[in-house]
């Protein structure tokens, strides 16, 4: 699948679900992405062995008064954006590694938590490739699942790398749109 293709079909999905059916698309990802590190299970089969045993039941926070599990519509898009976002990080995922690597400096890749690396690498991904959503709104979200799925400093660690690959990819835009100045 091409980049625009990818953009496209990953919007399609996005833009008919309500955001806990999207979070709950990264959450299931990032459990996917979190197997295939740990395991080396292939994604999207993790994912299906996922959904196959109930990973599609709403949060108890997110669920309206009548609903206990994901309407079978919307479980079908939520899984399909779950697998855009699996197949765009797999696409992506040495240039995904080498951003986080010089982000988190500090934390070499393979001292790194796994959870916090598969969130990490499905939130780098939708703000530097999918942008599907503003960038701001992929950080908040990838914090959410790091204070969900991590450690007591998980939700600290992610935003903080995040937003050094954020400060970094919008002063790498800029300059690329600033006209060059000519040496006179």
């Amino acid at each position: 699948m091409t980049d625009s293709a990818a953009h496209h079909s990953d919007r399609r999905h996005e833009s008919r679900l309500k955001p806990r059916y999207l979070r709950r698309a990264r959450a299931l990802a990032m459990q996917a992405l979190y197997e295939w590190d740990v395991a080396g299970h292939n994604p999207p089969a993790a994912l299906d062995g996922l959904t196959r045993f109930g990973e599609m039941a709403i949060d108890p926070a997110d669920r309206d008064a009548d609903e206990d599990r994901v309407p079978a519509d919307i479980a079908d898009r939520t899984l399909a954006l779950a697998h855009d976002l699996i197949s765009s990080v797999i696409d992506h995922v040495a240039q995904i590694d080498e951003k986080l690597a010089l982000a988190a400096f500090h934390r070499p890749l393979d001292q790194m938590a796994r959870v916090e690396k598969a969130i990490l690498r499905l939130a780098i991904c939708e703000i530097l490739y999918n942008n599907a959503v503003p960038a701001r709104v992929a950080i908040n979200e990838a914090v959410e699942l790091a204070k969900h799925y991590g450690g007591d400093h998980s939700g600290r660690f992610v935003n903080g790398v995040l937003g050094t690959i954020f400060s970094q990819a919008e002063t790498a835009t800029m300059s690329s749109l600033s006209p060059e100045r000519e040496a006179t």
